[in-house]
């Protein structure tokens, strides 16, 4: 098990309602994951939300904003919180039943840290 994978399964498991963690590319290409779902669909939101993430900061720098560090999307079956990280990466955290997202974004600054000193 690699130590980005130790660190998302942590994540996953501490997290009430989590069904995966990923650290991926900002090409949307997984670096490492631990997910309940299936393969195949994680894999697919993975790069999914790398493109949103893409646009966000496309559009954040058109206006001057600054790039964003962390986004949250709300869906009726399913919470996905992103968190850019250095380099073009992003860690991405789902979340079904229950959808505790003060816990979930503490715990994303918290595997951020941690993702990036793997990193170096």
């Amino acid at each position: 098990m690699t130590p980005f994978r130790q660190i998302l399964q942590r994540i996953v498991e501490s997290t009430p309602g989590a069904v995966g963690g990923a650290f991926a590319a900002s090409d949307g290409e997984m670096v490492d994951n631990f997910t309940i779902w299936p393969a195949e669909e994680w894999a697919i939101l993975t790069a999914h939300y790398g493109i949103v993430l893409g646009h966000i900061h496309a559009a954040f720098g058109t206006w001057h904003y600054g790039s964003p560090s962390l986004f949250i999307a709300q869906h009726e079956k399913v919470d996905v919180v992103v968190q850019a990280i250095d380099g073009g990466y992003y860690a991405l955290l789902a979340l079904a039943e229950p959808r505790p997202l003060a816990h979930a974004i503490d715990a994303m600054a918290v595997a951020t840290v941690e993702l990036r000193r793997e990193m170096q």
